[in-house]
């Protein structure tokens, strides 16, 4: 046996596999690894005999789940943007404070200064954060350099964070994020560029797993958005894309066609667009942090999403303007409260769903045969606690392809 060959019994398990409670909760449980995987899951009294011998980890009636998932984040830049928190409390709205030239390119001044060392140093300490809640996959995407060689910055370092923090990363490449200041008159340029410079170089560098953009009226159209989609699907890179976030611009409708893995945001979605994403078994992923923080009164159409069965993922959105938030467990009291999803939905957004958002659904998410050992060990008395206490977090231990994670 390998160091990650072993049984973790005595366990409450939420495996998000089935059941009829939206948990898919076994009582007295185990999870047997092997080669860091998950071998075996199912009630203690039911252990195959092969495991009685395997090294043991008692869990004490403690919970375990899948190690949680934050899909959608922004982690890696450099400065603050406190200052236009301010102006938006003073009355400033988002797209005004984007047109005077802060917003997203404030970010991208200070990320184009900052050396690789620098930005490391700012991101770990964000990231360290957000793992410490039980997170074991983070989806960090580039943006804020819109450069190719700052771009690439962005994703040398991601790339590097999840040895430091001990945690998976999915990288995303988001050159199409806004339109950086020597280009400005020359927007269909500045796609060309992305298209025919950074996705290339991203792509030789193998520094990212998708591709997105924001489709939006205050950054790029759908076609200037399918410009960067059929050149990232030319190059074998799957897509995703933040979508109806300010306005009904089309982008979630957008995204089904190209067959995205998710569209995020999507307050302004309308049915035609859920519809598409449905079909197209796209994922939307809520981001009640941005909601928040932009005072937005338009909510995201749920209950639609919910009929028309499409899977519905939660994330931090880490990002330094609109939600500077390193707390997924937060999200999840969010995702219920202000977007009235229930708990066991909350937790599938940030499990089984937050991974079919990263089209890891066969990898990660669940507690399963077959999937990644990554699983977080709570002291909880029931799922739902994950969603209620704010600023509580009763995650005892990570576990990272059967190895217990010593943070």
């Amino acid at each position: 046996m390998n160091a990650s060959d072993a049984v973790w019994l005595n366990a409450q398990l939420a495996t998000f596999d089935g059941g009829d409670d939206g948990y898919g909760t076994i009582t007295d449980g185990a999870v047997a690894v092997r080669d860091g995987r998950i071998a075996w899951v199912g009630q203690r009294a039911a252990l195959p005999a092969v495991w009685r011998a395997a090294r043991q980890h008692d869990c004490k009636g403690l919970w375990l789940t899948p190690g949680l998932i934050d899909c959608h984040t922004h982690v890696v830049h450099a400065g603050s943007r406190a200052g236009e928190f301010e102006q938006r409390l003073n009355g400033v709205s988002y797209e005004a404070i984007a047109k005077a030239g802060g917003g997203i390119v404030s970010t991208v001044r200070a990320t184009r200064t900052a050396s690789d060392e620098q930005l490391m140093a700012q991101s770990l300490h964000r990231l360290k954060r957000i793992v410490a809640e039980g997170v074991t996959r983070v989806e960090i995407k580039s943006g804020y350099g819109l450069t190719t060689a700052d771009e690439c910055k962005m994703l040398r370092v991601a790339t590097k964070l999840g040895e430091a923090a001990k945690v998976r990363i999915s990288r995303t490449f988001l050159g199409a994020h806004a339109l950086p200041p020597e280009y400005t008159g020359r927007i269909d340029d500045y796609i060309t560029l992305v298209c025919e410079e950074m996705l290339p170089a991203v792509v030789a560098g193998n520094l990212a797993d998708a591709v997105d953009a924001f489709c939006e009226r205050i950054a790029f159209t759908p076609e200037q958005t399918a410009r960067v989609f059929k050149a990232a699907q030319a190059l074998g890179l799957p897509v995703k894309l933040h979508a109806d976030q300010l306005t009904q611009g089309g982008g979630a409708a957008l995204a089904a066609a190209f067959g995205a893995l998710s569209a995020d945001h999507l307050e302004y979605s309308n049915a035609a667009s859920i519809r598409a994403m449905a079909k197209a078994g796209t994922v939307a992923v809520l981001l009640p942090g941005a909601f928040y923080m932009l005072r937005e009164k338009k909510l995201p159409p749920v209950a639609q999403l919910r009929k028309a069965g499409v899977r519905m993922a939660i994330s931090t959105d880490c990002n330094p303007g609109t939600s500077p938030c390193t707390s997924l467990l937060l999200m999840l009291n969010m995702a219920c409260t202000l977007f009235r999803l229930t708990p066991a939905e909350a937790l599938q957004g940030v499990t089984c769903h937050g991974a079919a958002a990263l089209g890891l659904e066969h990898e990660a998410g669940r507690l399963k045969p077959g999937l990644v050992a990554d699983f977080a060990v709570w002291d909880i008395t029931r799922p739902a606690q994950l969603a209620y206490a704010l600023g509580a977090n009763p995650c005892v231990g990570r576990v990272l392809g059967g190895v217990l994670c010593h943070d």
